[in-house]
């Protein structure tokens, strides 16, 4: 009876083996790898459309809310108009707004003094939890927006004409004493960002 001698796998072999394996495996890694920050990407990209979303709807809302209600300043001793907007201001735009919602029926009206204002390139929505605040009120803040290059708001006066601020350089005490002529019939919101360019929104303003 004949006994044949058991063949292994040679040196050569084994090493081509290996290699064979180990580019494979780095094919698969570097495959995998990309198809994660593929996901990351896609759901950061995602993440910052709604975050955009949000942040433009929020904007839209307080404005089509817009209520011809000025306000006294936190030391009482003068008017705000229902709509300000001056870029000598810090802030972007303060505004009168309706229908704050009152879920769980707090003794307050329905009325919002909202202030927008750009905070090292984050644009912040504040409120105070009365609408005529004084100095002992702490306002309510809320970051809407990251990573925001600049913000500019036109407005559009009766005569259709646009207004970088608001109330116009050439309305007197006496319009502005009437609570319609304390409101644009519209108003273009531009957002330039870092991430996503420019944005602009443009809104009728009702009533």
């Amino acid at each position: 009876m004949s006994h044949e001698r058991a063949r292994g796998f040679t040196l050569i072999e084994v090493l081509v083996s290996v290699f064979l394996l180990s580019v494979l495996a780095a094919f698969c890694y570097e495959t995998l790898n990309y198809v994660r920050k593929s996901r990351e990407t896609t759901a950061a990209a995602f993440g910052r459309i709604r975050e955009l979303e949000l942040a433009i709807h929020v904007l839209s809302t307080d404005f089509q809310q817009l209520e011809p209600r000025p306000v006294r300043d936190t030391l009482g001793t003068a008017v705000q108009p229902a709509l300000f907007a001056d870029a000598r201001s810090t802030d972007v735009v303060a505004l009168t707004r309706g229908g704050w919602p009152n879920s769980i029926g707090l003794p307050r009206g329905t009325l919002q003094r909202v202030t927008y204002t750009l905070e090292n390139t984050t644009l912040i929505r504040s409120y105070p939890t009365v609408l005529d605040a004084t100095l002992a009120n702490t306002p309510v803040r809320r970051e809407i927006l990251k990573d925001v290059v600049s913000i500019k708001i036109r407005y559009m006066d009766t005569s259709r004409t646009w207004q970088e601020q608001w109330p116009p350089l050439q309305a007197n005490a006496a319009s502005l004493s009437l609570p319609v002529a304390t409101r644009p019939i519209a108003v273009e919101i531009t957002v330039e960002l870092k991430d996503s360019g420019t944005i602009t929104r443009l809104l009728e303003i009702p009533g």
